[in-house]
């Protein structure tokens, strides 16, 4: 029986206690070993990213001690994949606090495991999953487990979690006559000598500009866009990708912004997207907007996040998810 099943079952023999008092005894809690599972990222499931979960068990004290707690991925996590040695509980003041209860956890392949040193009955653990490249566009389920002294093991299998075709990458710092040159294909930020060794990788071009007879601030731009979305750059030759480009002004995406948002871009949105008659160019752009992109040959669509600006530094700085489609 989980612990929400049992306080649910509690709470409700409680209520029939309440309401009648002819004999009812308020059942015995169970002696047996017992688990409990939540989930605790939210999002599409990215390679390179993190799967977070919260694993607790507890058995009667007077019926043992927790002895281990191992998970089995039915996809072998990437460098990064571990399970915490540490128990949390929440303080009266809120805040987590963790009790190291055993050894630092060790992984052979699809299993990792953390044996006890510390002498419990009830422990709560969390285990982080690094999505491999093995398990892009697959789906990838756990099993967790706990034994305890007395011989007893019980086991938590989850459901199967899709892993996104998607790529992200966070934190981009594009810098107006420096690193002002955007590839969607590597997903970094290039200096006008890389872009002219490698005009078929620059998608888009980063430019701040202070105008006075125009709001244009900060700007992403396709090369192939009128100079007038240009001002004042002389672009390396051979630059030829038309980028489309549609400005998005709500699209907060949490997995990028890393805020509260509750708002995320999956594959289907990045697949889905039209950009028939899309511009070349968005100009005066802020924080916490966002551009979608297709690129000139039509391999990737993009969802480019603007986490800051700043003005003075003439940068911005950007968290990307793209999606090959073709």
């Amino acid at each position: 029986m989980s612990f929400k099943i049992y306080m649910l079952f509690m709470g409700f023999a409680s209520l029939l206690t309440a309401c009648k008092d002819d004999g009812f005894q308020i059942p015995v809690a169970s002696d047996k070993l017992q688990n409990d599972l939540i989930k605790r990222s939210l999002g599409p499931n990215i390679v390179g990213g993190t799967i977070e979960f919260t694993y607790a068990a507890a058995i009667v004290p007077e019926k043992g001690k927790l002895v281990s707690m191992s998970v089995e991925a039915s996809i072998a996590g990437a460098a990064g994949t571990y399970l915490e040695n540490k128990s949390y509980y929440t303080s009266s003041s809120g805040a987590d606090v963790g009790v190291e209860i055993g050894d630092p956890s060790t992984t052979s392949g699809k299993l990792t495991e953390v044996v006890f040193t510390a002498d419990t009955s009830a422990a709560t653990l969390r285990y982080y999953y690094k999505i491999p490249e093995e398990a892009r566009g697959a789906k990838v389920s756990f099993k967790f487990s706990a034994k305890s002294s007395n011989g007893e093991t019980i086991v938590h299998q989850t459901e199967a979690y899709e892993v996104r075709r998607m790529d992200m990458q966070l934190d981009l710092i594009a810098k107006d006559a420096a690193n002002c040159y955007i590839s969607i294909a590597d997903m970094k930020t290039y200096d006008a000598s890389f872009a002219a060794a490698n005009p078929g990788k620059i998608d888009l071009v980063y430019l701040y500009r202070a105008l006075t007879n125009v709001t244009y601030g900060h700007s992403l731009v396709a090369p192939t866009a009128d100079p007038v979305y240009l001002p004042s750059i002389t672009l390396p030759a051979g630059l030829t990708n038309r980028s489309k480009i549609i400005k998005a002004f709500t699209v907060r995406d949490q997995q990028l912004a890393r805020m509260q948002y509750g708002v995320f871009v999956d594959d289907v949105d990045l697949l889905s997207k039209d950009f028939d008659d899309a511009p070349d160019f968005a100009i005066n752009l802020r924080a916490e907007a966002g551009i979608w992109l297709q690129t000139a040959d039509g391999k990737y669509n993009a969802y480019i996040y603007i986490n800051s600006v700043n003005n003075a530094t003439k940068e911005m700085k950007i968290s990307i998810k793209r999606l090959t489609v073709k």
